[in-house]
């Protein structure tokens, strides 16, 4: 899992341009990677989908299409369902962070073990362009650039993104095309209801 920016921040954010008016808040666009691989895989994924737009202040953008996935590293375990949600939003990422963490509890997620099986996983994956090396949220996450099944979803809604300091992801992407087009990372028919 991933929270809040620590001391390190890009220039963007910390030019006079890039800071909000007085009173007013500029929305920034978070990309939330989902995964499980116990129980009703996709209806851990649409849960997750309704507790985190439920609330106020995370708005979707964009669901991606679902991937079935072969575990990275960790014990011996069930594949996953995976997809990536593009969301504009006010809160801080400590607070999306939050509430991803809510919604992994209401679905029983378990962390007894490390890199095990779960109901689901709801990751931070990027949060506009912040840069931190907060330990409890390293933003953006530490190994997303590596991992086609947080690449592959995300490139389908938004082919033209870049994550901070690594590049952008169709050329990453690239770099990882033996596991993404292997039976490593594999789309399914079912698909997920974006928010009402």
């Amino acid at each position: 899992m991933n929270a809040a920016p620590g001391p390190r921040t890009t220039a963007a954010q910390q030019s006079p341009a890039a800071a909000p008016a007085p009173g007013a808040v500029r929305p920034a666009r978070v990309v939330i990677a989902l995964g499980s691989n116990l129980g009703d895989r996709m209806a851990n994924l649409q849960g997750a989908v309704d507790a985190l737009f439920g609330p106020p202040g995370l708005a979707c953008l964009a669901v991606s299409p679902v991937y079935e996935t072969v575990p990275v590293g960790g014990p011996s375990q069930p594949d996953f369902l995976n997809a990536v949600l593009l969301a504009s939003t006010v809160l801080p990422p400590r607070a999306v962070l939050a509430r991803g963490q809510a919604a992994e509890a209401a679905l029983h997620r378990s962390r007894t073990v490390a890199w095990g099986p779960r109901t689901l996983d709801v990751d931070v994956i990027a949060y506009g362009d912040v840069v931190s090396d907060d330990p409890v949220l390293s933003l953006p996450h530490p190994r997303a650039h590596e991992r086609a099944f947080v690449l592959v979803p995300w490139h389908d809604v938004q082919p033209d993104a870049e994550i901070p300091g690594r590049g952008r992801i169709a050329d990453l992407l690239a770099a990882t095309a033996p596991a993404a087009t292997a039976p490593a990372v594999r789309r399914v028919r079912n698909v997920l209801r974006p928010p009402s």
